[in-house]
């Protein structure tokens, strides 16, 4: 069986509606290429600076959710919006959320990013815990016959979660993401496709590029990767989307002439 998939790369700046205006632009332009499932990067709907960003926060039950919704229900696709920024009243903190939609609307999953980005690259520190409360929950999807197991940018530097995905069922793993340029150049590839051969299965990273700022600008190279590691597909350096066909036999068949799954020792570790 196989399953048409996009991602959209996306350039989010300081102003929300035009953003949003991208992503439905960028999600009919996919569904006109046939793609049935769709992933956004991470900050879909805002990048800037700390005020900038709390002032558009919304709360999940805000304006935001029906319009991602008949956007979906419009296309009739499945639709990952890779995160938005959920504000969180009673911690008076933002969630970094990514939203599941179905073709008829409904919202399928939330998933707030389990890991935070606190670093100094660059001589630019980054300090996510100031402004963002943790995930406390693995969130995994069901999409027209595959398991889709979910994850945020930092998220990807964490193997065990992955590993966790993958005990759970998943098949696909999204990556939606805001990678800075300094580690994206070193890391983002290896560590995508490290993920993919680790589980067995197929990657799907969607992100932002450039950016306004006041962190570094982000890579881009938007792809998609098989369960074997191989780049399927791969965006250049633009804003827009790229499509790719997910096979469930491949999954299968790579994960049955190399079973290592089955040969991990649990009687010495744990995941």
């Amino acid at each position: 069986m196989r399953i048409r998939i996009a991602v959209l790369q996306m350039n989010s700046g300081t102003d929300w509606e035009a953003n949003i205006d991208a992503l439905e632009q960028g999600v009919a332009a996919a569904a006109q290429d046939g793609a049935q499932l769709v992933v956004s990067p991470e900050y879909t709907d805002i990048r800037g600076d700390a005020a900038t960003i709390a002032r558009h926060a919304l709360p999940l039950d805000g304006a935001l959710l029906p319009r991602l919704a008949q956007l979906a229900s419009r296309h009739g696709i499945y639709l990952h919006v890779g995160s938005v920024h959920e504000k969180v009243t009673a911690q008076n903190k933002l969630g970094n959320t990514g939203l599941t939609f179905g073709p008829d609307g409904r919202l399928l999953a939330t998933y707030r990013k389990l890991h935070l980005y606190d670093a100094v690259v660059g001589g630019q520190q980054y300090k996510e815990s100031d402004d963002f409360v943790h995930g406390d929950a693995l969130t995994l999807v069901d999409i027209l016959g595959m398991r889709a197991g979910m994850s945020i940018c930092y998220d990807l530097r964490f193997p065990e979660l992955f590993r966790s995905l993958r005990a759970q069922g998943a098949h696909v793993i999204v990556v939606p993401a805001a990678f800075n340029v300094r580690t994206g150049h070193d890391h983002w590839e290896l560590l995508l496709r490290a993920r993919a051969v680790e589980n067995q299965c197929y990657v799907i990273a969607a992100a932002q590029i450039d950016g306004p700022g006041p962190a570094l600008p982000c890579l881009g190279r938007s792809m998609v990767i098989d369960p074997w590691g191989i780049v399927m597909a791969c965006m250049p350096d633009t804003t827009g989307h790229l499509c790719a066909d997910i096979d469930l036999g491949r999954i299968a068949s790579v994960r049955e002439s190399l079973p290592a799954w089955s040969h991990r020792r649990t009687d010495v570790y744990s995941t």
